[in-house]
């Protein structure tokens, strides 16, 4: 479990985080709000990246700031917003490869990782490309193989759509799903209500650093979301129209109005 305990934190005397609190034990948690809400300093609270000014985070029972981030990435795998600032290695292979031999695996479980870690995310026969050759959507996948190889329990996704197309954004779609079939805990930090809307068990939305809702995702949509800068999904305007309540996907749809 990752519980985040009456966090604070701030850059240069201006507070981000003002007393966060909340638990995460799995699923497909998202973490919403304007931007400069502290939606990306939160997160990067969860595997040692930043340390809590006050309060704690403490991870599958192992406080933030007593342990390293290598030790805590273990457990908390983090995909940066833009993929490509993780990329150094020439092949898909080996920049998957590099964590899983960086933990001190040998030579047979760093293959069997890095060969579930594409199949995954589906980039079985990329082996051999650069990853700088890739789609967008490919990058974006791939930076999450290079997280999956070290097995961690949880991942968190910080704006994993951004500059992607609706071919990729599906592609991406079908990993996180196929993610939580397998156990993993997903914490998407988003703008993207179509994707909350599709994903998410829960919903978290940050103000001013403070944490102004929590609750199950149908909840979150009830809200007002234009009076809190945030876009309620086309799907969801239809049904209003149609006068079938909360819907999460076009299938839903159908079924409620035939």
């Amino acid at each position: 479990m990752i519980e985040v305990q009456d966090v604070w934190f701030g850059y240069e005397g201006r507070d981000v985080l003002k007393g966060v609190s909340f638990k995460f034990d799995g699923g497909v948690m998202a973490i919403v709000g304007p931007n400069g809400s502290g939606k990306t300093t939160l997160v990067k609270h969860l595997n040692g990246l930043l340390k809590p000014r006050k309060g704690k985070v403490i991870v599958d029972g192992l406080d933030t700031r007593e342990h390293t981030v290598a030790e805590l990435s273990r457990i908390v795998g983090y995909v940066f917003q833009n993929p490509e600032t993780m990329f150094f290695e020439e092949s898909v292979y080996r920049e998957v490869a590099f964590g899983p031999k960086n933990l001190g695996l040998d030579d047979d479980e760093v293959e069997r990782n890095v060969q579930w870690a594409l199949e995954m995310v589906g980039l079985s026969g990329y082996e051999d490309r650069s990853p700088f050759s890739l789609s967008g959507g490919e990058k974006q996948r791939l930076a999450i193989a290079c997280i999956l190889a070290m097995r961690p329990k949880y991942l968190v996704l910080d704006e994993p759509t951004t500059g992607l197309d609706g071919r990729a954004v599906r592609g991406l779609v079908k990993v996180i799903k196929g993610l939580v079939e397998e156990g993993h805990g997903v914490i998407l930090v988003t703008h993207d209500m179509e994707l909350v809307l599709e994903l998410a068990d829960r919903v978290m939305l940050l103000r001013e650093g403070r944490v102004t809702f929590d609750g199950p995702v149908d909840e979150f949509f009830s809200l007002d979301l234009e009076s809190l800068g945030l876009e309620k999904p086309e799907l969801l305007k239809i049904a209003e129209e149609a006068g079938i309540g909360f819907v999460r996907t076009v299938d839903d749809v159908a079924r409620l109005i035939t």
